[in-house]
């Protein structure tokens, strides 16, 4: 017990000198650097360009949407590395005989196939189109030409009022 407290302290020691060392050298460096601001300096930086308008403007969700998709596969391909490493060791593929590997194997493919089903989905969806299709909707109205050219008058002209 005595040695699992002992290992557990230096992963402790190791916290706290990576706080102290990090604090420290945060505050050497705000005490040595030279703190004269001034309009250039404070202006935002757009890759070497003026920045045109507000920073708080809007912006498309598409950029969201492909960063989250991105993010998603992402996250799941760092899990193909573990598996390559754990799956692939022959002392386990000798000890069953050689269903190991295909236990690993189909696992992996039912995997890669969950994240080619998601692929799909969101292609389909239309969320990796840039430029997504406009649907014109035309909707036949079954309302007599009379109340057709009525609501256009009274719609478009600016009269209604909500």
């Amino acid at each position: 017990m005595n040695k699992l407290l002992t290992h557990f302290g230096f992963i402790l020691l190791f916290i706290i000198g990576a706080i102290i060392f990090v604090g420290l050298a945060l505050l050497v460096s705000s005490l040595l650097r030279p703190d004269k601001p001034n309009e250039e300096k404070l202006s935002s930086y757009e890759c070497g360009e003026d920045a045109v308008g507000s920073a708080w403007g809007r912006f498309n969700s598409r950029f969201y949407v492909v960063g989250l998709i991105f993010m998603l596969f992402e996250a799941e391909i760092v899990f193909l590395f573990p598996w390559a490493s754990v799956f692939g060791k022959k002392s386990f593929i000798q000890g069953t005989n050689g269903l190991w590997g295909w236990f690993s194997f189909s696992e992996m493919l039912i995997f890669i196939l969950f994240l080619a089903l998601g692929l799909v989905y969101v292609w389909k969806k239309g969320y990796l189109d840039w430029i997504r299709p406009t649907i014109n909707s035309k909707i036949d109205n079954a309302l007599p030409a009379d109340y057709m050219l009525f609501n256009e008058k009274t719609y478009t002209s600016g009269k209604h009022t909500s």
